[in-house]
């Protein structure tokens, strides 16, 4: 194994209640009624499809949706900058794969704009040999572009590289883009049969360890 592919919100960073408290906060103020219902139906859009959504169902007046998504991911940074902190096993999880002379990017749906002050607030930018937003390519997850972009910034190939999602649509691209992948889902998804096509299922990242390393770098 040459590489391994991170997630970052949910998996190295707890920033998904944040999400939605600054999307419940800024859609609200445009007279937007942000249900629970429809709020679960846009975790695993992008910003600006989140956007997007909420103006197909409750149109607004006199604020442009790129204003408006921007007020989102400003009240995120805020947020991030304010209480954000590693998930755990982080930091050991890194340090592992680079003590064993892995590349390691980063492939999320966030803004780029986010991933630095993510990084950073994390002590844990020095890690990373790329990274790759969903900004920045045709399609965020379910689909496997930012996987794809990444594997050809690591130029490397999906069978020498691993990844860690926490999520289904996370997994969904991983997998598109024919790379092994292990979750760690949230506490609330940690049974759900829909991750069947993980190698591995882990509570958190604590849990990998040289053993499970070790066994991925001798088992395609």
């Amino acid at each position: 194994m040459k590489a391994v592919i991170f997630d970052m919100d949910g998996l190295l960073i707890d920033s998904e209640p944040m999400w939605k408290s600054a999307e419940r906060h800024v859609f609200s103020s445009l007279g937007v009624e942000v249900s629970d219902e429809l709020s679960s139906l846009t975790a695993v859009m992008t910003t600006r499809e989140v956007t997007e959504f909420w103006f197909h169902h409750f149109p607004w007046q006199n604020r442009d949706l790129n204003l408006v998504e921007q007020d989102v991911i400003d009240m995120v940074g805020s947020l991030i900058k304010a209480h954000g902190v590693a998930k755990k096993g982080v930091l050991q999880t890194l340090e592992l794969f680079r003590q064993h002379h892995c590349k390691i990017g980063l492939a999320t749906n966030a803004p780029q704009t986010l991933i630095p002050l993510v990084l950073g607030k994390l002590g844990i930018s020095e890690y990373f040999d790329c990274t790759v937003s969903s900004s920045e390519v045709k399609n965020g997850k379910p689909h496997p572009d930012v996987y794809l972009a990444a594997l050809a910034k690591l130029n490397v190939t999906a069978v020498d590289a691993l990844a860690f999602e926490d999520s289904i649509s996370g997994l969904k691209a991983a997998t598109a883009a024919k790379i092994r992948t292990i979750v760690v889902p949230g506490v609330e998804q940690l049974q759900s049969k829909h991750f069947h096509k993980a190698k591995y299922k882990l509570a958190n990242l604590g849990e990998f360890n040289t053993e499970l390393l070790s066994e991925l770098c001798h088992v395609q």
